[in-house]
């Protein structure tokens, strides 16, 4: 009974009232709200996780370049694999190896 009696003296203090409004307007009300937080948070994240793809990718990207402009065998190894370029004398087959052998 008497813890009761406490927290209903502290109840009405104003002070802790209005403490206690202000938070909850803080936490579940205001535009950048605890829940949008959490959303940015997230957000946030997923960009680091990017930023880190896309600088191996930049990486990877500049050793290409680096290697096509040290040596012409690279251009034509290069050309060759993304352009299906081919020289007079031959024949270039593609084989697709999306889908599995003898399956339509």
């Amino acid at each position: 009974m008497q813890k009761t009696y406490k927290i209903l003296a502290y109840l009405k203090n104003k002070y802790i009232i209005a403490v206690l409004v202000f938070l909850v307007l803080i936490i579940f009300y205001d535009r950048n709200d605890i829940f949008v937080q959490m959303d940015r948070a997230k957000e946030v994240s997923a960009l680091h996780q990017s930023k880190a793809f896309y600088e191996q990718e930049i990486e990877k990207t500049n050793k290409e370049l680096n290697a096509l402009e040290s040596s012409q065998s690279a251009v034509e190894r290069y050309a060759r694999e993304h352009f299906f370029m081919k020289k007079d004398n031959e024949v270039v087959f593609i084989v697709d190896s999306a889908r599995p052998a003898g399956r339509p």
